[in-house]
């Protein structure tokens, strides 16, 4: 019931519907729908579980199956970041579709919004959406995954430095969101940040938005570095 409830609100939405798909591997019947920017999203309620092999058996059954501890070992997806030519429309097709709210957000001297961050639970983002300075269309910025303490954030960076994976910026701290990131370039181009968000929730039914200024973002993150150029240019696909 709550799936077709939204679908009705995106059909009456006025932005792009594809429709109807059977579902990919691990959830069924699903509905997909577009953004004016060219992403594809997806809504969809029936999952299939994920069930441990006896040899993954965790010794505690509230977590999923044994902690290995290979490589950067992250815990869980922690969230996403798309681009867009105007993030405020974006933010109009959140709303409107998906019913987020927003938590923070830069607004820009020239009266633009320069970047959005949306949650539809009680955590405090699970999509952010930042401005498009590429010159490309429907582009993501980075996946996000979330490790259980800074200390993995470090560990990771070696490992890394020590494979021939770019890091492009961090280890560090941002001013927006608090998280502390590293962020990495995978072999297929995409950006990929390890981040640890020190679990903050947004606990008030009545939040407002944290507007930050464009002066205050050109300070630099939290403990002053400074964003470098390829953060605001660089995305997937690359464009032509």
């Amino acid at each position: 019931a709550a799936l077709l409830s939204r679908v009705a609100k995106i059909e009456a939405s006025g932005y792009e519907v594809i429709g109807w798909v059977d579902g990919d591997p691990g959830h069924g019947r699903a509905f997909r729908f577009k953004d004016p920017f060219e992403h594809v999203f997806e809504i969809y309620w029936e999952t299939q579980r994920y069930h441990a092999p006896d040899v993954e058996k965790p010794a505690l059954k509230n977590i999923a199956q044994r902690y290995h501890g290979r490589g950067a070992a992250p815990r869980r997806l922690d969230h996403l970041n798309l681009l867009a030519a105007n993030v405020e429309e974006f933010r109009r097709f959140m709303e409107t579709c998906l019913g987020s709210r927003v938590t923070e957000m830069i607004q820009l001297e020239n009266g633009r919004i320069g970047g959005c961050w949306f949650t539809v639970n009680n955590k405090t983002y699970d999509l952010a959406c930042t401005e498009e300075h590429g010159a490309g269309t429907g582009r993501f910025h980075h996946l996000t995954y979330a490790t259980d303490q800074r200390e993995d954030i470090l560990r990771a960076a070696d490992i890394f430095l020590e494979n021939g994976v770019h890091i492009e910026t961090g280890p560090h701290k941002h001013a927006i969101q608090g998280t502390f990131f590293l962020y990495i370039w995978e072999p297929a181009g995409n950006r990929i940040e390890l981040a640890n968000s020190g679990a903050r929730l947004i606990l008030a039914p009545d939040w407002e938005p944290v507007v930050w200024t464009e002066s205050e973002r050109k300070k630099g993150q939290a403990w002053g570095l400074k964003t470098i150029e390829t953060f605001h240019t660089h995305g997937t696909p690359p464009v032509e």
